[in-house]
């Protein structure tokens, strides 16, 4: 009782107390909820940053990583693309040496024989020198012709000329010109006029006037109006000479066949053939067009049914066979 009596006596001056402890400490209150919060900000700013920090180091090593495995894959696709590229080289390479060896091969035993064309090349040197030879010879004869020729020309000229100038021939009582008494020997042309005949000069042919009427256009084709000709000399035909080629060869090329155009070739009414030759063949396939055509034309004039054509069919079938 005694401390409720005390407690009682000092409650106005606890009550006192109180209000005035409270009151001095709302101030303190204030400032160190301010430095709580500041504490909690820096902590938690510290502690946000640490977190990110961890972070940023977490995703470093994850894209260190990730990186370097697509490194890794491209250098993988980067060295089999280069090993596939040098396998398809070198196997270009070892195909291009095997075509070249066997190109090589066939062209030296197919194409291009060394042996052959040699022994080729040898018998055409041959046959060019015997050609040559012959055409030498051949040209060698063609030069004595035409040697030969010339001095038949110039001899006929020769003779023309003494025959022409016969009337300077020499006689008993006057001597010509070309044979002087003067002269140890007769001039040369003094022989040829000798044995030359002298020139006769042929008479012109009178025109026969145009007739009109019959008996002269009977005249003048009778037999004796023509005039006859004279008996022709025989011909010393000489024996041919030369390099000839083969006669089946010369008939070949004389007598080529005939190589008809495109307008000769096809026939102008190849229409009028191609219905004509289509018509036939029908008209052979259809080898019982008479009996059909009877019971088709039966059928329809009598309309009866189907049985009685097919009977009908029957019995003019046999009787084709038979």
């Amino acid at each position: 009782m005694a401390t409720l009596a005390r407690l009682q006596a000092r409650s106005s001056t606890v009550g006192n107390q109180y209000y005035f402890r409270n009151s001095v400490v709302d101030p303190f209150r204030i400032k160190e909820n301010d430095a709580a919060v500041k504490i909690q900000s820096w902590f938690r700013g510290c502690q946000v940053r640490a977190y990110i920090r961890h972070l940023n180091r977490i995703v470093t090593i994850i894209q260190k990583w990730w990186r370097s495995f697509l490194g890794r894959k491209q250098y993988q696709l980067t060295v089999q693309v280069a090993y596939y590229t040098m396998m398809m080289n070198l196997y270009n390479a070892m195909a291009v040496r095997i075509q070249r060896r066997w190109r090589g091969y066939r062209v030296r035993k197919y194409l291009f024989n060394y042996y052959y064309l040699k022994e080729y090349l040898r018998v055409v040197s041959e046959t060019n020198d015997a050609i040559r030879k012959a055409l030498e010879e051949f040209a060698e004869r063609k030069e004595r012709e035409e040697k030969k020729a010339n001095l038949e020309r110039e001899e006929k000229k020769r003779d023309y000329q003494a025959r022409k100038m016969h009337y300077l021939l020499s006689t008993k009582q006057i001597p010509g010109i070309y044979n002087s008494p003067f002269r140890k020997e007769p001039d040369p042309w003094e022989l040829q006029l000798q044995k030359a005949k002298p020139l006769t000069h042929r008479r012109p042919k009178v025109k026969q006037k145009d007739s009109t009427s019959l008996n002269d256009w009977l005249a003048c084709t009778s037999a004796r109006s023509f005039p006859r000709s004279e008996i022709l000399p025989p011909i010393n035909r000489k024996q041919c000479q030369g390099p000839f080629r083969d006669i089946t060869e010369v008939l070949e090329q004389r007598y080529k066949p005939l190589e008809p155009t495109l307008w000769v070739a096809e026939p102008t009414d190849e229409l009028k053939l191609a219905r004509e030759e289509l018509r036939r063949e029908e008209w052979l396939r259809n080898v019982n067009d008479n009996m059909i055509s009877r019971l088709y034309y039966h059928h329809l004039s009598s309309s009866r049914s189907m049985e009685n054509y097919i009977q009908k069919l029957d019995r003019l079938y046999k009787e084709n066979r038979r």
